[in-house]
């Protein structure tokens, strides 16, 4: 069906600007997946610009465990959307819970209504014959204001790739709909994106199944309660049985077992970088050590070393250790100064803290006061690289996001002290330590080593 046929038919448009927006992403079973709302990940997808996405379930992620050129297409997407219980129960499995379940038939139809009031035209490609364009009318009925720019099956439609770039580009679309499956559709685009004029691309497998009618939907309060896999095995069991009962089964068994290997090898590493450089440092800098413990005795009454309790990985306290820098009455007096923060969110820091000494206050400026932290790097409490591990009383106080941070050992160093330390906002500073942990591997961490020179250099945030 011809662009003429849809607008004599349905014309209506309600321009809109669209504002640029990006999208979290979270590092998951080695997929770079948004991991943001529905109405965030849609004003991304809508926004200024060029990019092709892509939903992604256990059935995708089997079928790229076994097709080298699929996997090649889904490196090249330029989003890629969790879609199925799968891949939200596989993140769970490394601790990586996402925030939307993204799924396609609910998930598109919806970023149609936007793209209606922002004026954009689509263009449905693929399915049996007469599929697209049934879809096509659903579309314009639920969608006021949505301009279908032309239709073509993916039967005789998609025989002569030439003709239906021809088309698609003279269509005008916006938007192009690819519905030929996985991963004939992704493939399709990953050969062909480029040479079309659409600024956003899509892959939706059997969305115009579901708005054709072809393939029945599950009820809201089905898809409301996750069980739409259950629904879906019930109304086609041969053809989803394998799909979403054995498909899911022998994907989150690979996940699990990736997680295991994966974890098992950073860990591993992890731990013997800790180890080389906590014994080195502690020979190297043993003079420093001996001469700060004097100069912290010598300053003010009160022991060289401070223990205090904290929080490490997966919650577990530990008894970390520090060159005293404050007067011995520094936790009692630490309740009166809370209100001196100059440091929003949970995290107490202070440029005029009265409760630190003159050494202190050099210590800290070149960060000397955290190197007996080195003791608990090589009692595998502390890592090297890590986020700064926190008071049980922060803890308490964070907000869930926030916890995410505890996935890994804390830190010496990490990507936050090198990149200003107490001058970080705090909600930053979460942000931080959550990407790190899950992105983590020996070359980053050998590199902020690298950077933590700079910084402590620079005295910029330490106080």
């Amino acid at each position: 069906m011809k662009h003429t046929d849809f607008q004599t038919e349905f014309a209506l448009s309600a321009p809109v600007v669209a504002a640029c927006v990006n999208t979290r992403r979270i590092s998951a079973l080695g997929l770079d997946l948004v991991d943001d709302t529905a109405e965030q990940t849609i004003a991304a997808v809508l926004a200024p610009g060029r990019r092709r996405v892509f939903f992604m379930n256990a059935h995708c992620c089997n079928i790229q465990h076994r097709n080298a050129e699929y996997d090649r297409a889904v490196a090249r997407a330029d989003l890629l959307l969790p879609d199925g219980i799968g891949v939200e129960l596989a993140g769970k499995m490394r601790g990586e819970q996402l925030s939307s379940n993204l799924n396609g038939t609910d998930f598109v139809p919806r970023m149609l209504i936007r793209a209606a009031q922002m004026g954009k035209s689509v263009f449905l490609f693929g399915g049996k014959p007469g599929t697209a364009e049934a879809a096509a009318r659903r579309l314009l009925i639920d969608t006021p204001g949505l301009r279908v720019a032309g239709t073509r099956d993916g039967y005789d439609g998609a025989a002569n790739t030439e003709a239906a770039i021809a088309e698609i580009n003279a269509s005008g679309a916006d938007i192009v709909l690819v519905a030929l499956g996985v991963p004939t559709q992704e493939l399709w685009l990953h050969r062909n994106a480029d040479r079309l004029t659409a600024s956003l691309t899509m892959g939706v497998g059997a969305l115009f199944d579901f708005l054709a009618g072809n393939v029945a939907r599950a009820p809201r309060l089905v898809r409301k309660a996750r069980m739409e896999w259950g629904w879906r095995l019930a109304m086609e069991p041969r053809r989803m049985a394998r799909r979403y009962l054995l498909g899911n089964l022998e994907f989150m068994a690979r996940a699990a077992w990736r997680a295991v290997a994966i974890d098992k090898g950073a860990a591993l590493q992890q731990r013997l970088l800790d180890l080389v450089v906590s014994c080195v440092a502690l020979i190297l800098l043993a003079p420093v050590l001996l001469l700060t413990m004097l100069a912290v005795r010598l300053d003010s009454r009160g022991p060289a070393l401070f223990a205090q309790t904290r929080v490490g990985r997966d919650g577990r306290l530990f008894t970390l250790y520090k060159f005293r820098s404050m007067h011995i009455d520094a936790e009692d007096r630490r309740a009166a100064l809370l209100s001196t923060s100059d440091r929003e969110g949970i995290c107490f820091k202070s440029r005029n803290d009265p409760r630190i000494t003159r050494v202190g206050r050099f210590i800290r400026r070149f960060s000397i006061d955290e190197l007996p932290q080195i003791i608990n790097v090589f009692k595998g409490e502390m890592s090297i690289v890590g986020p700064r591990p926190a008071l049980p009383s922060e803890v308490a106080a964070y907000p869930p996001r926030a916890l995410g941070r505890l996935a890994v050992k804390p830190g010496i160093t990490g990507v936050w002290q090198v990149s200003g330390r107490a001058d970080i906002p705090f909600d930053r500073m979460i942000e931080m330590d959550i990407e790190y942990a899950g992105t983590r591997n020996l070359v980053m961490d050998i590199l902020l080593i690298l950077m933590t020179f700079r910084a402590v250099v620079s005295g910029r945030g330490a106080y």
